[in-house]
């Protein structure tokens, strides 16, 4: 059973930057692509990012282009986002998940989530 773990959150400054991990254990995400989504209070969860399984391909919100960055190590089974420029309405609890699919088409058919990590943008 593949689990999934984030780590990384945690308040920081306006302009800051941030790197989530995402651990997965129990299988691999070797053909899996995985994404990144957030959800703020009172808000519906959004999708952030994608990585194919390759890592050949990336997606992003129009929101986060040109600041968040993702990447991914399949010989550690974890994915990265590289969190730079942070603004207050970045803060959300992020949650990767496994996508049964080897590509990001869209934001559907994901299988396996995190539990989240919060993140807070304040001064």
């Amino acid at each position: 059973q593949l689990q999934l773990v984030e780590s990384g959150g945690g308040l920081v400054q306006p302009g800051g930057s941030l790197r989530l991990s995402c651990a997965a254990s129990g299988s691999t995400l070797d053909y899996r692509a995985i994404g990144w989504f957030r959800q703020a209070p009172g808000k519906e969860r959004e999708g952030v990012s994608c990585i194919s399984s390759s890592g050949g391909s990336r997606n992003y919100a129009d929101s986060v282009k040109g600041r968040f960055t993702i990447s991914r190590d399949n010989d550690k089974n974890t994915v990265y986002l590289q969190m730079n420029s942070l603004k207050p309405e970045d803060s959300a609890i992020y949650y990767c998940a496994a996508r049964s699919r080897l590509r990001c088409t869209d934001w559907s058919e994901y299988d396996y989530w995190g539990q989240g990590t919060q993140v807070t943008v304040s001064s």
